[in-house]
């Protein structure tokens, strides 16, 4: 019989409570528990209270061959670690910052030159030709 442990969900619609439980890999996952060995609740601010496992209980299981599921192996490894981590504050608000002003243009004496020089340089190289 391969064992897990893994999350048996209680609680409402949209208020989720899980169980920790050694279940029987082939049992539906809110099925009958071996034994349950703590609590998830993902509605609490505080992050470090939102886990209680006994990790006497899950180090026995483990020991004679029961495999914890991502979730739970996580949730152990914040456990024994102590690393919940912590919300980070959010930035500080600054006002928007106005677009560029457009650059002026040019004034049209230059763009007038370029143009002379242009065909100044064409009829040269027709008379050469």
């Amino acid at each position: 019989m391969s064992v897990r442990i893994r999350m048996k969900r209680l609680g409402r619609r949209h208020r989720p409570y899980y169980r920790i439980c050694i279940m029987d890999a082939r049992s539906p996952r809110d099925g009958r528990a071996i034994e349950e060995v703590g609590s998830y609740d993902p509605m609490v601010r505080d992050k470090a209270a939102r886990v209680k496992l006994n990790m006497e209980r899950i180090e026995h299981w483990v020991s004679v061959g029961a495999q914890p599921s991502e979730k739970v192996a996580a949730l152990i490894r914040k456990v024994k670690m102590n690393k919940f981590g912590t919300a980070a504050a959010p930035p500080p608000l600054t006002a928007p910052k106005e677009p560029p002003a457009p650059e002026p243009e040019a004034p049209e004496a230059s763009a007038e030159e370029s143009t002379g020089e242009e065909a100044a340089a064409e009829t040269t190289e027709s008379t050469e030709g």
